[in-house]
Protein backbone atom coordinates (compact mmCIF):
# COMPACT_ATOMS: atom_id res chain seq x y z
CA UNK A 1 0.00 0.00 0.00
CA UNK A 2 1.46 3.27 -0.95
CA UNK A 3 0.96 6.68 1.19
CA UNK A 4 2.45 9.17 -1.21
CA UNK A 5 5.16 9.65 -3.42
CA UNK A 6 7.32 12.24 -4.01
CA UNK A 7 10.07 13.35 -6.74
CA UNK A 8 12.96 11.18 -5.10
CA UNK A 9 10.54 8.99 -2.55
CA UNK A 10 8.06 5.82 -2.13
CA UNK A 11 5.87 6.46 0.98
CA UNK A 12 4.36 2.94 1.81
CA UNK A 13 3.42 0.13 3.96
CA UNK A 14 6.39 -2.37 5.12
CA UNK A 15 7.24 -6.07 3.05
CA UNK A 16 8.66 -8.83 4.10
CA UNK A 17 11.39 -8.18 2.47
CA UNK A 18 11.94 -4.32 4.20
CA UNK A 19 13.10 -6.18 7.45
CA UNK A 20 16.35 -6.68 6.65
CA UNK A 21 16.40 -2.70 6.65
CA UNK A 22 14.29 -2.43 9.46
CA UNK A 23 16.67 -4.32 11.73
CA UNK A 24 19.98 -2.45 10.18
CA UNK A 25 18.34 0.90 11.09
CA UNK A 26 17.38 -0.39 14.68
CA UNK A 27 20.66 -2.04 15.81
CA UNK A 28 22.67 0.80 14.25
CA UNK A 29 24.81 2.88 16.91
CA UNK A 30 25.32 5.00 14.69
CA UNK A 31 20.95 5.56 13.81
CA UNK A 32 20.38 4.62 17.50
CA UNK A 33 22.62 6.90 19.35
CA UNK A 34 19.64 8.69 20.86
CA UNK A 35 17.33 5.96 22.10
CA UNK A 36 18.06 3.91 25.08
CA UNK A 37 19.20 0.45 23.47
CA UNK A 38 19.49 -0.99 20.10
CA UNK A 39 17.26 -3.75 19.00
CA UNK A 40 18.37 -7.70 18.04
CA UNK A 41 16.74 -8.75 15.39
CA UNK A 42 14.00 -10.73 17.48
CA UNK A 43 12.96 -7.38 18.78
CA UNK A 44 13.32 -5.83 15.53
CA UNK A 45 11.18 -8.41 13.82
CA UNK A 46 7.96 -7.87 16.47
CA UNK A 47 8.11 -3.88 16.29
CA UNK A 48 8.09 -4.52 12.87
CA UNK A 49 4.77 -6.81 12.72
CA UNK A 50 3.44 -4.34 15.37
CA UNK A 51 4.20 -1.30 13.07
CA UNK A 52 3.10 -3.04 9.95
CA UNK A 53 -0.06 -4.14 11.62
CA UNK A 54 -0.90 -0.48 12.84
CA UNK A 55 -0.91 1.14 8.86
CA UNK A 56 -2.94 -1.49 7.98
CA UNK A 57 -5.63 -1.29 10.59
CA UNK A 58 -5.44 2.30 11.30
CA UNK A 59 -3.32 4.16 8.43
CA UNK A 60 -1.18 5.64 10.72
CA UNK A 61 2.19 4.73 11.72
CA UNK A 62 6.14 4.48 10.54
CA UNK A 63 6.05 4.30 6.86
CA UNK A 64 8.60 2.43 5.21
CA UNK A 65 10.53 5.49 3.18
CA UNK A 66 11.93 3.57 -0.29
CA UNK A 67 13.50 5.42 -3.09
CA UNK A 68 11.26 5.91 -6.13
CA UNK A 69 13.97 4.55 -8.84
CA UNK A 70 14.52 1.55 -7.03
CA UNK A 71 11.67 0.93 -4.27
CA UNK A 72 15.37 -0.20 -2.31
CA UNK A 73 13.85 0.67 1.42
CA UNK A 74 16.45 3.49 3.05
CA UNK A 75 14.56 3.66 6.47
CA UNK A 76 10.78 5.23 7.91
CA UNK A 77 9.00 8.14 8.42
CA UNK A 78 5.63 8.44 9.19
CA UNK A 79 2.77 10.13 11.20
CA UNK A 80 1.47 7.54 14.22
CA UNK A 81 0.00 7.76 17.61
CA UNK A 82 2.34 8.91 20.05
CA UNK A 83 3.23 6.55 22.89
CA UNK A 84 4.64 8.14 25.32
CA UNK A 85 1.57 8.00 28.35
CA UNK A 86 0.89 11.00 30.21
CA UNK A 87 2.83 13.52 28.51
CA UNK A 88 0.28 14.15 25.09
CA UNK A 89 -3.09 13.98 24.18
CA UNK A 90 -4.47 10.22 23.74
CA UNK A 91 -5.27 11.01 20.14
CA UNK A 92 -1.95 12.81 19.38
CA UNK A 93 -0.40 12.51 16.45
CA UNK A 94 3.53 12.47 15.91
CA UNK A 95 5.97 12.57 12.87
CA UNK A 96 8.96 10.36 13.22
CA UNK A 97 12.01 8.97 11.10
CA UNK A 98 14.60 6.65 11.02
CA UNK A 99 17.21 6.47 8.45
CA UNK A 100 19.73 3.94 7.71
CA UNK A 101 23.35 6.05 7.76
CA UNK A 102 24.27 5.60 4.74
CA UNK A 103 21.56 7.74 3.13
CA UNK A 104 21.69 10.85 5.78
CA UNK A 105 22.65 14.57 4.53
CA UNK A 106 20.39 13.62 1.24
CA UNK A 107 17.28 15.73 2.27
CA UNK A 108 15.59 12.47 2.00
CA UNK A 109 13.68 12.89 5.69
CA UNK A 110 13.28 16.83 5.16
CA UNK A 111 11.24 15.48 1.39
CA UNK A 112 9.39 12.85 3.46
CA UNK A 113 8.24 15.25 6.49
CA UNK A 114 7.45 17.74 4.57
CA UNK A 115 4.74 15.27 2.40
CA UNK A 116 3.79 14.04 5.32
CA UNK A 117 2.69 17.03 6.77
CA UNK A 118 0.55 17.82 4.00
CA UNK A 119 -1.01 14.67 3.78
CA UNK A 120 -1.90 14.74 7.63
CA UNK A 121 -3.42 18.33 7.72
CA UNK A 122 -5.03 18.32 4.25
CA UNK A 123 -5.73 14.83 3.50
CA UNK A 124 -6.18 13.17 7.24
CA UNK A 125 -7.98 16.15 8.99
CA UNK A 126 -5.42 16.43 11.84
CA UNK A 127 -5.37 19.29 14.01
CA UNK A 128 -2.12 19.05 15.31
CA UNK A 129 1.14 17.20 14.46
CA UNK A 130 4.07 16.97 17.03
CA UNK A 131 7.47 15.72 17.14
CA UNK A 132 10.37 15.33 19.68
CA UNK A 133 13.90 13.92 20.59
CA UNK A 134 16.13 14.13 22.81
CA UNK A 135 17.84 17.22 23.70
CA UNK A 136 21.17 16.79 21.97
CA UNK A 137 19.75 15.33 18.95
CA UNK A 138 20.34 17.87 16.73
CA UNK A 139 20.08 16.00 13.63
CA UNK A 140 16.43 15.24 14.12
CA UNK A 141 15.21 19.13 15.83
CA UNK A 142 16.97 20.39 12.55
CA UNK A 143 15.01 18.63 10.56
CA UNK A 144 11.80 19.20 12.42
CA UNK A 145 12.48 23.07 11.85
CA UNK A 146 13.41 22.68 8.28
CA UNK A 147 9.57 21.34 7.59
CA UNK A 148 8.23 23.98 9.43
CA UNK A 149 7.33 22.38 12.94
CA UNK A 150 7.95 25.03 15.35
CA UNK A 151 9.51 24.98 19.04
CA UNK A 152 7.23 24.70 21.74
CA UNK A 153 9.50 24.64 24.84
CA UNK A 154 6.55 24.60 27.74
CA UNK A 155 5.35 21.01 26.28
CA UNK A 156 9.31 19.77 26.92
CA UNK A 157 9.27 16.70 29.16
CA UNK A 158 11.34 13.88 30.88
CA UNK A 159 10.57 10.65 28.93
CA UNK A 160 9.39 7.78 31.12
CA UNK A 161 10.52 5.41 28.96
CA UNK A 162 14.21 6.10 29.63
CA UNK A 163 15.57 4.15 32.20
CA UNK A 164 17.08 6.31 35.23
CA UNK A 165 20.52 5.51 34.37
CA UNK A 166 20.61 7.05 31.31
CA UNK A 167 19.69 10.80 32.38
CA UNK A 168 21.15 12.14 29.15
CA UNK A 169 18.52 10.68 27.63
CA UNK A 170 15.58 11.94 29.59
CA UNK A 171 15.18 15.07 28.67
CA UNK A 172 12.91 15.90 25.52
CA UNK A 173 12.29 18.59 23.61
CA UNK A 174 8.78 19.07 22.02
CA UNK A 175 8.11 20.88 18.41
CA UNK A 176 4.30 20.90 16.90
CA UNK A 177 2.70 22.65 14.24
CA UNK A 178 -1.46 23.36 13.88
CA UNK A 179 -3.54 23.11 10.84
CA UNK A 180 -4.21 26.65 11.20
CA UNK A 181 0.06 27.54 11.21
CA UNK A 182 0.61 25.31 8.49
CA UNK A 183 -2.32 26.68 6.01
CA UNK A 184 -1.30 30.26 7.12
CA UNK A 185 2.61 29.00 6.32
CA UNK A 186 1.58 27.60 2.94
CA UNK A 187 -0.90 30.26 1.70
CA UNK A 188 0.99 32.01 -1.27
CA UNK A 189 2.62 35.06 -0.63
Amino acid sequence: MIILQTPRLIIRNWRDDDRDLFHEINSDPVVMEYFPHRRDRAESDALFDFNRSRITERGFGFYALALAETDEPIGFCGLALVTVSGIFADDAIEIGWRLAHRHWGKGYVTEAGRALLRYGFETRGLDEIVSFAVTQNRRSTAVMERIGLMRQPERDFDSPRIPDDMPHLKRHVVYALTAEEWRASAAPA
